[in-house]
């Protein structure tokens, strides 16, 4: 009973401990983006997506001005993911094999944002939905819904002392919750995070994925004429060996939240035609004469059936 009752003392003190009530939600996306990318911090997060749950130390640290993320599994499979500006790389610990993956894109594990606050304002609605207590921190909840049916809605709690993300969670249009981020524990430090010894030479095979250089998106061999609102161009790398070691083009477009990748192979045998979907990513496949085209992403699946009706070759 005793226990029980500490426990109301302490969120009813930290309820009204911090005030921001003057704050706009944009102002509180600002400060969190700011905090993302500055502050050194460490804690427990789990990844709740298509149906599994997934529990990782997470550490974030600037290192000479560039900002640094790590990811470690506590459950099978064992790995180590680390972000190192725009490298991302995986260990798995079990077989020692390391993929490194070269993106001309620098985004977070967390959540991704874009680049400036204006760009949100463009195509989704910002909104303040009151306070609540995530990890032992009093949060504040901002509201991300989009002004059209081609993205999903979003919701971030933020935490008012240090204005970090405890929680992310992902909408369908139905309102049911596509994905969840949330940290059990999360703590600021001093100084730079120490990475843990673990062994780029203990890594006994290193495979580079989309090592090759980036290219004018003018130079694809394929026309998007269907664009939606707020969407622009990442990058667009040609010839990029994947999995099955075959050369394809990829393009990759983002509004900041969403992400849509297309993608354009040699057609296999007689290709593949088709919707799919796996939790909050739909996909849809063409085959366009000898080519297959592939547009998936963090998106409805309108959204890339309205990307995928669109595209020409050159």
């Amino acid at each position: 009973m005793l226990i029980r009752i500490f426990i109301v003392l302490l969120l009813t003190v930290s309820i009204a401990y911090a005030d921001n009530s003057g704050a706009s939600a944009q102002q509180w996306l600002e400060k969190m983006q700011a905090a993302m990318k500055t502050l050194n911090y460490q804690g427990t997060v789990v990844f709740i997506k298509n149906g599994q749950l997934d529990t990782m130390k997470y550490q974030h640290s600037l290192v000479n001005g560039l900002e640094q993320e790590r990811l470690f599994s506590l459950n099978s499979p064992l790995r180590e993911i680390t972000r190192k500006s725009n490298e991302v790389s995986c260990l798995f610990k079990e077989t020692h094999e390391k993929v490194i993956n070269h993106h001309p894109i620098d985004s977070s594990f967390i959540i991704n944002f874009p680049q400036t606050i204006d760009a949100i304002n463009q195509n989704y609605l910002l909104g303040l939905e009151g306070e609540e207590s995530v990890a032992m921190q009093t949060a504040q909840i901002v509201s991300i819904k989009p002004k059209d049916q081609l993205r999903y809605a979003r919701k971030v709690w933020i935490a008012q002392q240090n204005f970090l993300p405890l929680k992310v969670e992902t909408y369908h249009s139905d309102g049911s919750v596509l994905e969840q981020v949330v940290f059990t524990n999360l703590q600021i430090e001093n100084n730079s995070l120490k990475q843990d010894q673990l062994s780029d030479e203990q890594a006994v095979h290193v495979k580079h994925l989309h090592a090759t250089q980036a290219e004018p998106y003018e130079k694809a061999p394929f026309v998007l004429k269907n664009w939606p609102n707020g969407f622009e161009t990442v990058f667009f790398i040609p010839n990029s060996l994947q999995k099955n070691q075959k050369p394809v083009d990829h393009l990759l477009i983002s509004d900041g939240f969403a992400s849509v990748s297309i993608y354009l192979e040699p057609k296999s045998g007689q290709g593949i035609n088709g919707l799919h979907a796996l939790g909050l990513v739909n996909s849809v496949s063409r085959v366009m004469g000898d080519f297959q085209v592939t547009v998936l992403g963090e998106v409805p699946a309108n959204t890339v059936e309205l990307i995928a009706a669109g595209i020409t070759l050159h």
